[in-house]
């Protein structure tokens, strides 16, 4: 039998590299990877977090997840690009299109990462190592963004060595590998440590990824129970979960929030704010065929103070102005006319769209669905502000807010990858 050969696929800072093409594709002169830019928040109001970075960003220690605020004060000409979440869903698709070409067994495992299994389609293909490469170029010259290519026997391997030396590389990390490679590495770079377990291994002088591999493992469980096993076993390269590939996963929830770009204090702006986030809520919830039967709502006070509720309801939906209806219920139940600086909105416990039961006792929204879904093709097509409501004019308010596509709508790596 062949061995197992699994190419793991990481677009380098993805919505930045997505939106410097796009931007170049559509005349502009400059590519916002070669300056101190970022994706992230508005650059109008300069609220939100920073979402990726360019390579000259890193210089002035430009984190992600930091404030746009933060960021400003490390560099007065940063670029600002809003996040074009649709702009990153096409981009998403279109480099799956591509790898489907060359395996049958393709996973997505977030927006911006996928694995393909290439077992045995050497025969087909050539040479891993040349067929990275070729993939690795093609998504360069055709899609016009860079990717880095992983190459070993399994999942977790290969997705350790798609993240050594960045942009536009590939790299392999067999078993032989692993002390050359990966054992010198900090703790922090192996998959599964995060900060928390990280401080626990630094403080039993555990600093790089081969003290975890010869340490003990007895002394690994009493510390961090079967996490630290997983973590001794990853730290020895083991792991032998499946390339999955097929339809969507079974999706927890989708949600938006937004940071507000003054505080809201009246009921019908706070309204209007819901509908923007319930927008794209509800266009995505289509876009992956799912209907929700539990809508939730949350809020921060401008004194930093957070709310939520939520509300299950007899029968699923994924009609914009029925999970709309809901929010503000819920809003109303809770909202005691504090001024708000930070909105929210949440759908989940989803199930997929093939059948609609209606009711009796309940309004009937089949109307308005064939309209949201005629509005979704010509968001799609034209982009989401081809189309908007009229109740946005003069509002100082977004029509479409947030958008932000979750980790959790892909399967993410756990102990079973």
């Amino acid at each position: 039998m062949s061995k197992h050969i699994i190419f793991h696929i990481d677009v380098n800072s993805a919505y930045l590299s997505w939106e410097a093409t796009y931007r170049l594709q559509q005349g502009d002169s400059l590519d916002l990877r070669t300056v101190p830019s970022v994706v992230g928040g508005d650059p109008l109001t300069r609220h939100g977090i920073v979402l990726a970075k360019s390579i000259p960003a890193k210089k002035y220690d430009i984190k992600t997840g930091e404030t746009l605020y933060s960021a400003l004060t490390k560099c007065p000409d940063l670029i600002i690009a809003k996040p074009n979440y649709l702009l990153f869903r096409q981009c998403s698709q279109a480099l799956g299109d591509i790898l489907k070409e060359y395996s049958p067994l393709i996973q997505q495992f977030s927006v911006d990462e996928y694995f393909v299994d290439f077992t045995s389609l050497d025969q087909l293909w050539g040479d891993p190592l040349k067929a990275a490469h070729v993939i690795k170029d093609r998504v360069k010259n055709e899609l016009g963004f860079t990717v880095n290519i992983g190459i070993s026997t399994n999942k977790l391997l290969a997705k350790m060595a798609s993240e050594f030396q960045k942009p536009d590389k590939v790299h392999t990390l067999f078993s032989e590998e692993i002390p050359e490679k990966m054992w010198p590495l900090p703790i922090g770079e192996l998959f599964m440590v995060g900060r928390a377990t990280s401080q626990k291994l630094l403080s039993r002088n555990i600093k790089t990824i081969g003290d975890l591999a010869h340490t003990d493992p007895r002394i690994l469980r009493t510390a961090l129970k079967s996490h630290g096993i997983l973590i001794w076993n990853y730290a020895h390269g083991i792991e032998n979960s499946p390339v999955r590939p097929g339809g969507h996963v079974k999706v927890k929830g989708m949600g938006n929030s937004t940071t507000l770009p003054f505080d809201v204090d009246r009921r019908q702006e706070a309204h209007l704010v819901l509908l923007s986030l319930v927008e794209t809520v509800s266009a995505r919830l289509r876009h992956d065929q799912y209907f929700a039967q539990l809508v939730a709502v949350s809020f921060r006070t401008h004194e930093f103070l957070s709310y939520s509720h939520q509300r299950k309801i007899t029968h699923p939906t994924d009609c914009t102005n029925e999970i709309w209806e809901i929010a503000c219920e819920l809003f109303d139940e809770l909202w005691k006319g504090q001024p708000l600086r930070h909105m929210g909105v949440r759908v989940s416990e989803l199930c997929h769209n093939d059948f609609l039961q209606l009711s009796f006792f309940t309004k009937n929204y089949e109307k308005e669905r064939k309209i949201d879904q005629a509005i979704d093709v010509i968001r799609e097509r034209f982009g989401s502000s081809a189309i908007m409501r009229s109740s946005y004019l003069h509002s100082g308010l977004k029509a479409m807010t947030g958008g932000v596509i979750a980790e959790e709508e892909y399967p993410m790596m756990t102990s079973l990858l």
